[in-house]
């Protein structure tokens, strides 16, 4: 009996191990594709060709590191069943097929062979088999009625109506079209994605994650409500390489919340500003959860436009979360960390080369312009160099544990690349059967063609599509359904792409399914829906802000120097005055009068200048009014001070 549970821990150990040669394998075909090898050896391919390399890497991991049960869970040494290697099998040699055969074949589809129907269905088959094992059922069931429609579209009544396919047709089409399984989110996947990934890993690897924590810790912890501030520093810090709002809760909240909750603070608020601050990383450049590289291939327009036109609106979001921290830390009178939980000065300072890392790569970006999985790879060089020279805290990384990078990095990618792939099933339905057009004109039609009433049905729509789903599907699903209709009424592109991934992004916050908010609520050992409607509270800010970007392009960095300047700080001294509101403090508590005055004032500080004809004088008004209202309260305040003083 020992023998045979012995056999069988080898044999899973030994399963395990293809599955970590076939994650290094993957990286190293991505590092060499990303540097143009093949180009350099004169070697002719199809992109296709190598995103479905990527795919013969993947799925067969998928089957071999993920249980077909839901709840189970598979140690690296726990025995793999036979289906599963017959799966990842299947998958690596019809991946295989399509690679080689790719070029042979795409010009076929249409007339409907063997040899290219058949290893489609299956590729279909298992892609979406794999999908549920690696996200649960919510992404594979919508995708699967997307399919459904692409087959009886033509049975459906009214402008929802398509053109149904045949299903060997279909299935020839979403393996090998560039607009299926092999098209533009895999594409951004399999280039940009793996490198940014690989430069996150490497960040963690080498110690900086630590620096970055540290960090902020040292910046935040001396002041009132600083265990609150370092949440809100190191979810923002780390989400914005992080591609999942929730992967971010528990990679951060496991420390911060318990943090939050020793200064006193309710469980069910700690849990909020976690959930909020770890969700506002999907939305802050560079990576922005990967939708920002699918963004920027969707709009055709550079990466380094899509970080300038995303930067203000997650930086306000974070204003209005670190003000609301601050205010309620003072409200309730919670301390600062205490000096001895507080690393040493010295400490944080032998990681300040991390920073250089970011620099070569902001360097490489905007200045010298290379394509973003080229400048991502420049920028984990320089990790890792000066991290072998100077390390973190008296350690440096062992040559070993930089080379497992590449395992850690492709297993953590199985999911991300699964998405992006499946994704394009979605983009596939939506190309061959018109629904795309369909879609856009039904939206247009329901708001009958007035911007406000369709942003308002937007937004619905936004958070209900976003409810379960991980960021980088959330965008692929809503910039394909809904932000076209967006455009259609005159929105600028790249607000109605950023609109609805805020309010995609806002699902993770808003109940009844806030994933991220309910991820934290059990961290936190807090009741799930109070946190979530208290995360809502605090990320006030995401619901309003995308209204203020799509009516005023200037908080975009879209116009004049002179008008983006006034945006931006008149928004800032609005989002001041609602958070002060949404706390009920000041300098001093305030009455509920003075919370609608708050509310009022900063509403009108919020518009931007250019919304509408004669908006400047609302920001003179919002800002003039919030300032004397600071003005009396903090006067209050201090004669309520004084007064408390004397009868002491």
């Amino acid at each position: 009996m020992a023998d045979t549970s012995i056999e069988k821990a080898n044999s899973g150990l030994f399963v395990q191990r293809i599955a970590d040669g076939l994650a290094i394998l993957m990286m190293v075909i991505a590092i060499a594709y990303a540097l143009n090898v093949l180009r350099m050896l004169n070697i002719g391919f199809y992109p296709q060709q190598y995103f479905a390399a990527i795919l013969a890497c993947v799925m067969p991991m998928a089957f071999l590191t993920l249980p077909a049960k839901a709840k189970a869970t598979r140690s690296r040494n726990r025995h793999v069943p036979w289906y599963d290697i017959a799966l990842a099998a299947i998958s690596f040699l019809v991946s295989g097929y399509i690679l080689i055969n790719y070029p042979d074949l795409v010009t076929l589809i249409f007339l409907k062979p063997i040899a290219v129907w058949l290893p489609g269905l299956i590729i279909t088959l298992l892609l979406l088999e794999a999908l549920r094992r690696a996200t649960g059922w919510a992404l594979v069931i919508i995708i699967a009625v997307f399919l459904l429609y692409a087959l009886i579209g033509d049975l459906l009544p009214g402008r929802l109506q398509g053109r149904a396919q045949n299903w060997q047709v279909l299935s020839g089409y979403m393996a090998f079209d560039s607009n299926g399984v092999l098209g533009l989110p895999l594409s951004v996947a399999a280039t940009v994605v793996i490198t940014f990934i690989l430069f996150g890993t490497l960040l963690s690897a080498t110690g900086g994650t630590y620096f970055f924590t540290d960090a902020a810790m040292l910046a935040m912890g001396r002041f009132r409500g600083g265990s609150m501030k370092i949440a809100v520093l190191a979810s923002g810090l780390f989400g914005s390489i992080s591609g999942s709002a929730v992967a971010n809760v528990v990679g951060t909240g496991v420390i911060t919340i318990p943090m939050i909750k020793k200064d006193g603070y309710p469980a069910h608020k700690a849990a909020a500003i976690e959930a909020v601050a770890s969700t506002g990383g999907q939305l802050m450049p560079p990576v922005m959860g990967a939708s920002a590289f699918l963004m920027a291939e969707f709009l055709a327009i550079p990466y380094s436009e899509i970080v300038m036109a995303a930067l203000v609106p997650a930086i306000l979001y974070y204003v209005a979360l670190f003000i609301q921290a601050d205010l309620e830390a003072a409200k309730l009178g919670i301390a600062p960390v205490p000096a001895s939980m507080l690393p040493e000065k010295r400490k944080v300072l032998t990681g300040l080369h991390f920073l250089l890392a970011f620099v070569v790569l902001i360097y490489t970006l905007f200045t010298l312009g290379w394509r973003p999985e080229k400048a991502a790879l420049a920028a984990a060089l320089c990790l890792i160099f000066t991290s072998l020279i100077f390390g973190y805290a008296g350690q440096r990384p062992s040559p070993r544990k930089l080379f497992d990078s590449l395992s850690t990095t492709g297993h953590s990618l199985v999911e991300i690349i699964l998405i992006s792939a499946a994704s394009g099933l979605v983009i596939g339905v939506l190309n061959v059967t018109g629904l795309s057009f369909n879609l856009t004109y039904a939206l247009v039609q329901v708001g009958g063609g007035s911007a406000i009433i369709l942003l308002f049905l937007s937004a619905i729509v936004c958070i209900i599509l976003g409810m379960g789903l991980p960021t980088l599907g959330v965008y692929v699903l809503l910039a394909a359904l809904v932000a076209p209709a967006l455009v259609q009424v005159g929105i600028e592109p790249i607000a109605a792409h950023l609109y609805v991934l805020y309010f995609g992004m806002m699902s993770m916050i808003t109940p009844p399914i806030a994933l991220a908010a309910f991820a934290a609520a059990s961290i936190a050992r807090a009741p799930a829906m109070a946190t979530g409607w208290a995360a809502m509270k605090f990320g006030w800010a995401a619901y309003i802000i995308p209204l203020l970007f799509v009516f005023s392009p200037t908080l975009l960095l879209i116009g004049e120097p002179l008008e983006i300047t006034i945006a931006i700080v008149t928004a800032t001294f609005g989002v001041w005055l609602i958070s002060a509101s949404l706390a009920g403090f000041f300098a001093s508590e305030l009455s509920p009068q003075m919370r609608i005055l708050f509310a009022l004032f900063g509403l009108l500080a919020l518009v931007p200048a250019g919304m509408f004809e004669g908006a400047v004088w609302t920001d003179l008004v919002g800002a003039g009014g919030g300032l004397a209202l600071m003005i009396t309260n903090y006067l209050s305040g201090k004669k309520l001070k004084t007064a408390l003083e004397k009868n002491q």
